[in-house]
């Protein structure tokens, strides 16, 4: 099994937890892998740029999004850097859901971050940061239908920022996201990724449900 398939929601391969250490925002983050799930035993490269290159959100609290949170290690590094925050973490994958429970649990803040299925975030639920290093194996197509379904979810001051490979298309959905009205910039580039922040539509009501 290839990387390429850790989207599946069971993957096939016989599971095993890695342990893996990651350096987030001057914290060192002891958290659980697994097979099956992206970057098994390591902090991938794009996400390593993501936390290099920007700085943790200034928020007092907050509502916060992991999309396709994989093991966890963004909504961990949310949980613990902005400790009133309330952090959602969502996977179609099984074991990337379990793994960051796992993980919300051994840092002593499963009662603010959780993960679950994308079906199982409640309708009412308004973020004021979505974070991701997004899925983008998983096709054009599927990539822009789960950004359009989660961007409307951001609060009236809410911003998106997100890691994607130069290789992999980052300036196409630069382009994209701006054509369908989500302002957005580029606020880094390194080691052929660039890392985006996208705002909230001027246009939009808040979806709340």
């Amino acid at each position: 099994m290839t990387e390429e398939h850790y989207f599946t929601a069971d993957p096939a391969v016989p599971f095993k937890r890695v342990p893996v250490v990651a350096r987030v925002w001057g914290h060192d983050l002891v958290l659980r892998s697994g097979s099956g799930v992206f970057a098994r035993g390591r902090l991938d490269i794009g996400t390593a740029v993501l936390f290099r290159e920007t700085e943790p959100p200034r928020r007092q609290g907050g509502t916060y999004l992991d999309l396709g949170c994989g093991y966890g290690v963004i909504a961990a590094a949310l949980a613990t850097c902005v400790p009133a925050a309330t952090v959602w973490a969502v996977d179609v994958n099984e074991r990337a859901v379990m793994l960051t429970n796992e993980n919300a649990a051994l840092l002593g803040v499963a009662h603010r971050m959780r993960a679950v299925p994308p079906n199982q975030i409640p309708a009412t639920a308004v973020f004021d940061e979505i974070w991701s290093n997004p899925p983008i194996r998983i096709g054009k197509q599927a990539l822009h239908e789960m950004l359009l379904h989660w961007l409307p979810r951001m609060s009236a001051d809410g911003r998106a920022v997100m890691v994607v490979g130069r290789n992999l298309g980052a300036d196409s959905l630069q382009r994209w996201l701006d054509e369908q009205g989500y302002p957005t910039t580029r606020l880094a580039s390194a080691k052929g990724f660039r890392v985006l922040e996208t705002r909230r539509r001027i246009d939009q009501t808040v979806n709340t449900g």
